[in-house]
């Protein structure tokens, strides 16, 4: 690649970042993390990038995500995400308190429930992108998928965004 990046991977970059660091976020509950981790995919897709270009790049680097995130947790083997959340500085409004409780209850989540989660429902992947981005069978998707909503739904916080009775 030249010194230069490409208009296109520029215009890439652009679009895919936010996304890209929000669904890493959502996975790591730490932000220092998931700009690492998306900063690290971005590298390795622009040194790919005159193959990825006409592809999905946005995929090639979730999967790079995914794996080089699960490669830091396998090497570290830290305290759940739940226990190590990092928090806003300033609380604003009403919206900030429910992505707070959102992302809480996300956490709670195991790493393999989490990303199915983040993958399905926030990324909006189907079960096989899910799958091939995770090197897992669809049945895998589809079983941790249904655990995690199965605990999800048992979490006080959300009841309460949905209107239930806490």
């Amino acid at each position: 690649m030249a010194d230069t990046a490409p208009d296109d991977f520029v215009a890439w970059v652009s679009g895919a970042h936010g996304p890209l660091l929000r669904s890493a976020f959502l996975v790591t509950g730490s932000e220092a993390l998931a700009e690492d981790l998306v900063q690290e995919a971005m590298i390795k897709v622009a040194a790919r990038w005159s193959r990825l270009r006409a592809g999905n790049p946005t995929a090639y680097a979730r999967t790079i995500i995914h794996r080089d995130h699960v490669s830091w947790w396998r090497r570290r083997r830290e305290i759940p995400v739940a226990d190590g959340l990092e928090r806003p500085v300033a609380y604003d409004g009403d919206l900030v308190e429910r992505r707070i409780v959102v992302r809480d209850a996300i956490a709670l989540l195991t790493r393999r429930q989490r990303t199915v989660i983040v993958l399905r429902y926030f990324d909006d992947l189907t079960e096989r992108e899910t799958a091939e981005v995770m090197g897992v069978a669809i049945g895998t998707v589809k079983s941790q998928a249904s655990a995690a909503l199965r605990r999800l739904r048992e979490h006080d916080g959300l009841d309460a965004l949905r209107g239930g009775d806490a």
